[in-house]
């Protein structure tokens, strides 16, 4: 009894410390370190951001060439002794020799071309030729077409004079194109140097960007979305190749048939557009206009002839579906639709991105529905594989 009692006696002598107000928990003080530490990083973001998106646009243009151009570089180093540096150099020099100067030389003769128009124009030296009666009897068109032209023909610089806000904002439009377009051709040059120093690095590369997938959807994951991203670009890129080149074919066999001089430079000037992604009607609907103009085919002949070019300058739209996506193992409309919607929102380059976005969401938004732990991942599979929509197994418990 005396020691029950000294025990009580002893618990109530030596009371249970009680915590200070004033002191902080740990918990509370994590949250605040957490906190500081996120504000932190998220301001180094926005920071590095800023001082990259002026890059932003040559990066992915050079990562994009680097991708897809990079089995042709493996060969090539193999061929010199695989020497990556020389690989890339000799690359960087074709695509110069091949692309920029004929682009350039061509952007070059027609900023001239609009230059000369438009000094015929202000010093009344230009000469506008008669048209011919046919012109008249062009369908639905004709006889406007023929009385403009024959009035630009008998009074030019009154012609001029009552066109003149028109004409003036065509030739700055033009002029602002053949800009926009040099733009393009110099961030075009600066990606295909920075790919070929990308390509000279590329095995080194191609272990960064595995484990930057990784690390973000696991080791297991991370390996094959890189694949499906590399494989992504090359086909989007083979596949805007392949349309443009067999657009071309179609546009020469075309212009050879109705007799078009120069058929082989203008198949020629639609492949470069075609892989552009600029549409081919930039060539056809100019030939058309000289079909009809020229009075060399009769009537029947002409609306063939612009039956048939006007289907091959719109032969793209019907290619693309076929061809986008080949060789990648997500469905086909599943990178058309990310191609288009990217061409929509982000031109070219938004092309390529649009189609990768969609395809890695694509796998991902599978592979979380595969992983539904409510359901025997053995039965799953067979459903899947062959098309059942029913119910999931459920697991015994």
């Amino acid at each position: 009894m005396a020691g029950v009692i000294f025990s009580m006696d002893d618990k109530s002598m030596n009371p249970t410390p009680q915590p200070d107000p004033k002191t902080k928990s740990p918990v509370s003080s994590n949250l605040l370190d957490v906190a500081i530490r996120g504000a932190l990083i998220l301001a180094l973001a926005v920071l590095c951001y800023q001082v990259f998106s002026p890059f932003l646009s040559l990066m992915a243009w050079s990562i994009i060439l680097a991708v897809t151009m990079y089995p042709l570089h493996q060969w090539l180093a193999r061929v010199v002794g695989h020497k990556q540096w020389l690989a890339s150099t000799i690359l960087v020099l074709i695509a110069f020799l091949l692309i920029i100067i004929p682009t350039a030389l061509l952007l070059n003769s027609f900023a001239d071309s609009v230059r000369n128009f438009i000094g015929a124009v202000q010093n009344n030296t230009l000469a506008i030729p008669a048209p011919s009666e046919k012109v008249a009897q062009w369908p639905i068109v004709g006889k406007g077409v023929y009385d403009t032209w024959s009035k630009a023909h008998s009074d030019l610089p009154e012609f001029v004079q009552s066109m003149q806000p028109k004409i003036g904002q065509l030739a700055r439009k033009a002029l602002a194109m053949v800009a926009s377009i040099g733009g393009g051709l110099l961030l075009f040059l600066g990606s295909f140097i920075i790919a070929g120093i990308i390509m000279a690095h590329g095995e080194s590369g191609s272990r960064s960007s595995k484990a930057i997938f990784q690390r973000v959807t696991g080791l297991a994951r991370g390996e094959a979305l890189a694949k499906l991203s590399t494989a992504t670009i090359r086909a989007v890129a083979l596949g805007v190749i392949g349309v443009a080149f067999i657009q071309a074919i179609l546009i020469g066999l075309a212009l050879l048939l109705g007799g078009v001089p120069h058929a082989g430079a203008l198949s020629m000037i639609a492949l470069v557009l075609g892989i552009a992604q600029v549409p081919a009607l930039l060539i056809t609907v100019p030939v058309i206009v000289y079909v009809w103009s020229s009075g060399h085919y009769s009537n029947p002949a002409a609306i063939i002839y612009t039956v048939i070019l006007l289907l091959t300058g719109m032969a793209d739209n019907v290619l693309k579906p076929l061809m986008l996506g080949r060789g990648v193992d997500v469905p086909m409309p599943v990178i058309l639709l990310g191609a288009l919607g990217g061409i929509a929102s982000g031109g070219i380059l938004g092309m390529f991105v649009g189609a990768t976005v969609l395809a890695l969401g694509y796998e991902i938004f599978k592979g979380w529905v595969a992983t539904n732990p409510d359901c025997d991942p053995v039965q799953y599979n067979k459903q899947v594989k062959h098309g059942d929509s029913g119910p999931a197994v459920q697991k015994p418990l």
